[in-house]
């Protein structure tokens, strides 16, 4: 197996070196006319256009490390929504999900990965942005994807422009807007695991100065492990739909407002959770049986529970009761673009968006062997209700001084408030000998009739002004300094409310636990580029950023932390060469993270159940990540393009204090590999009058930690994603063009476990939650 391992990142570090890489995988989306033939095509790779210095720039010119994936790119690797992204698609960009649950997204850049900030009072440290309206919480990431034209991975501290929270980065998505010239899209698939998706996209004629588009998407899988227990759904089930409605007013040539409203809602179910071994600590075995279990022991497993650690399984050994989980997301946004002259640009965007999650989460794996008896109680059904809403508004300037100075400035406001609760039931028990078991309540969700875990409400208040500038001297017209600030005022307080079912008690004191957090910063960026010819530039920058502090609402006692804050060095490359058919980025950069939030978990007995406590500590000294970027592309023919992207991460944390035993350990940055690729190759040519497309891309990471304080592994992976389609098939005059298409994900069916739990060694052994098997069917797309 570590042979395998070893040969499959030599052959993708090879194919990367040879290739001259890039995960910029921007690609012309297709005319809606039939194309002309490939071959009368450029030879050289198209220009790519981004925004992550809040203008449009050309990528190979912005002074950042920057990663794009357009349209054409998503859909060649099928990704529906963000989850799908955990393939490794940009080798730096981490993407999995929290626990075993596909309603909340753990995402993390360069080392920067929240474990836990699914709780009110928790942030993340990688910014998600829709059309530059931040997105403050994990939940409803998992959504599906509404027409994006493209994804921008920006890494490293994002403080400036982006602000709070962008400690690792920013993920910016890009939606397409409505162009006021009738156009539709329609897009029908099927596939194995009862999948099926529709989309459907109309760009509206204009009506007088109003552009309108509509946007309507469908996806749903089946489960990918079934439940045994008759009625109840099964695990890793999805049924996304999402509706989006654009308009576009230009009363003018110089003003532009686009009202955009959205909803969504996302039922889905757990990722399986297997029990991967028993006993791993070699305690001695009691039966199962025993009427209790000495120090030092552990009691046997039921014979109905499987151990399995090396495949995933199809069916489930114990049937539990399970529902669906649903996310239902809502937003407005209102984008305002004034150009008072064509050197000035004001922009204003307002946002709301509100959040409602209601989780149903039978972690199923958790066969635990009885504490207290041999009848025991198990199956932890995880029911949590998370509510949040959030208002936005930006104030932008963006403009010139002459041909010497670009500036963007702007004032930034933000609000929101999160609550939640939980409770966590027990749905089954065993009999006397483990040969069976019985369903405590089949109907075990009743909400506000349950003994509550935990109950939470958090508010932030945050308010900035920033400014950035690039300077490009006239009498040396290749060297651009750029120097910008950011000022923020953050306000934050929240209460724990309940704590197993009562008012909290510490130290003997009953009643709700409050924390308050004022902070002020400033956070400076200054970068230095130098154009080495028309085509090659070089860059050396200092940039820092920050995420938020809070408290755990997990915590038996509300304690808060601090912010943590990262300042970053980074120098970069970025070439076009060789008549432009081989472009090649690479940045090399050093962070110093300083206040380093880290979780630490407990699982203790309460009575006859188990229950989970989390405290999150600011870890002493300075955490030190130093990594390597590369990316690019070879257009190795004119119908051959070859792509390839590497990134080498290496973080090192100063040994913590475990708050719960006092002793000092080691910990880790979860979901941070060492060493992650990505090699792609698209082939586009003729064919019979139409197009003939073909993509396939093979995706690697090292094994890493699933959590803060535990050294043990998830597995290494490798991923193949491939399509073939043919496209631009004519009908008849005025009528659409045609697209078939064959695609999968996971081609090579690859398995893996991406989340290994080791926390429950004592008592039984280590969890884990495997990837998806492959998956793969056929797609008809029309478009007008």
């Amino acid at each position: 197996m570590h042979r395998q391992t070893k040969l499959r990142l030599q052959l993708l570090l090879g194919t990367a070196l040879l290739a001259a890489p890039v995960s910029a995988f921007a690609q012309t989306a297709p005319a809606q006319t039939a194309p002309a033939p490939v071959a009368n095509a450029p030879v050289g790779l198209d220009d790519i256009v981004v925004t992550a210095t809040k203008r449009e720039t050309n990528l190979q010119d912005t002074p950042i490390s920057i990663s794009v994936m357009n349209s054409e790119a998503l859909q060649d690797r099928h990704v529906q929504s963000l989850m799908d992204l955990a393939d490794g698609a940009v080798p730096s960009l981490r993407v999995a999900t929290f626990e075993a649950r596909q309603s909340a997204l753990t995402i993390g850049i360069r080392g920067i990965v929240p474990n836990d900030a699914n709780q009110p009072a928790r942030e993340q440290g990688v910014g998600v942005y829709v059309d530059g309206v931040y997105l403050a919480r994990q939940h409803g990431l998992a959504s599906a994807l509404l027409d994006i034209e493209r994804v921008e991975v920006l890494k490293g501290p994002q403080g400036t422009l982006f602000g709070r929270n962008t400690e690792g980065g920013a993920l910016s998505l890009v939606t397409k807007k409505p162009t006021g010239e009738f156009g539709m899209r329609a897009i029908a698939g099927v596939g194995n695991l009862e999948s099926y998706n529709t989309e459907l996209h109309v760009d509206f004629p204009a009506l007088g100065d109003f552009a309108f588009k509509v946007d309507g998407v469908l996806q749903v899988q089946g489960p990918v492990t079934e439940n045994t227990l008759p009625g109840e759904t099964g695990f890793g089930q999805y049924d996304r739909r999402g509706l989006r409605f654009q308009t576009r007013w230009t009363p003018t040539d110089n003003f532009t407002a686009d009202l955009a409203a959205d909803i969504g809602k996302d039922k889905n179910t757990p990722f399986y959770s297997q029990l991967l071994n028993f006993n791993p600590n070699g305690l001695t075995v009691v039966p199962f049986t025993s009427a209790s279990v000495p120090s030092g022991s552990i009691r046997a497993l039921s014979p109905l529970v499987q151990v399995e650690g090396s495949k995933r399984m199809t069916q489930a050994d114990i049937g539990v009761p399970q529902q669906w989980s649903v996310d239902d997301t809502r937003g407005v946004d209102l984008h305002l673009s004034y150009r008072p002259s064509d050197t000035l640009e004001i922009r204003s965007i307002t946002a709301y968006r509100d959040l409602d999650v209601q989780q149903y989460d039978n972690i199923a794996g958790a066969h635990r062997p009885p504490v207290t008896g041999p009848n025991g109680k198990f199956s932890r059904y995880s029911l949590a209700g998370f509510w949040q809403h959030q208002f936005s508004q930006e104030l932008q300037a963006v403009g010139s001084l002459g041909d010497s100075i670009d500036y963007v400035g702007g004032v930034f406001y933000f609000k929101e408030t999160v609550s939640d609760d939980a409770a966590t039931p027990s749905t089954n028990q065993w009999n006397s000998d483990g040969t069976g078991y019985t369903i405590l309540d089949p109907t075990p969700t009743i909400r506000g009739s349950r003994f509550l875990d935990r109950a939470s409400t958090a508010h932030a208040e945050s308010k900035a002004v920033y400014g950035q500038a690039t300077w490009t001297p006239a009498s040396m017209d290749a060297l651009h300094l750029t120097v910008g600030g950011r000022y923020t005022w953050d306000d934050k307080d929240g209460t724990l409310e309940l704590v197993n079912n009562a008012l909290p008690v510490v130290n003997g004191v009953s009643g709700e636990l409050h924390f308050n957090s004022k902070v002020n910063r400033f956070d400076p960026l200054v970068t230095l580029a130098y154009d080495l010819t028309n085509n090659i530039n070089v860059y050396g920058k200092y940039s820092t950023g920050y995420r938020a502090g809070g408290a755990s609402s997990r915590s038996l006692t509300y304690r808060s932390f601090d912010p943590e804050e990262v300042k970053a060095y980074e120098l970069g490359l970025k070439s076009d060469l060789f008549d432009r058919r081989v472009r090649l980025n690479a940045a090399i950069y050093a962070m110093d993270r300083t206040d380093s939030q880290i979780d630490f978990s407990l699982v203790t007995v309460i009575g006859a159940s188990t229950r989970n406590t989390l405290e999150t500590i600011n870890a002493p000294g300075t955490t030190k990540i130093r990594g390597l970027e590369l990316e690019g592309q070879f257009r190795a023919t004119d119908n051959l393009t070859l792509s390839a992207g590497y990134a080498y991460t290496d973080a090192k944390i100063p040994d913590t204090v475990n708050p719960f035993n006092g002793q000092t350990q080691q910990v880790f940055i979860a979901y941070t590999p060492k060493n992650a690729a990505t090699v792609s190759a698209d082939w586009n040519s003729p064919f019979m009058g139409a197009t003939l497309k073909a993509h396939v891309d093979a995706n690697y990471a090292d094994a890493s930690q699933s959590f803060d304080q535990f050294e043990i592994k998830n597995d290494s992976s490798f991923i193949v994603n491939a399509r073939v389609a043919v496209a631009d098939i004519a009908t008849r005059e005025g009528g659409p063009l045609l697209e078939v298409a064959l695609w999968s994900r996971n081609l090579l069916d690859e398995t893996y476990v991406y989340r290994r739990d080791p926390s429950n060694r004592n008592t039984l052994g280590d969890y884990g939650n495997f990837n998806n098997p492959r998956t793969f069917g056929i797609e008809l797309r029309a478009s007008y």
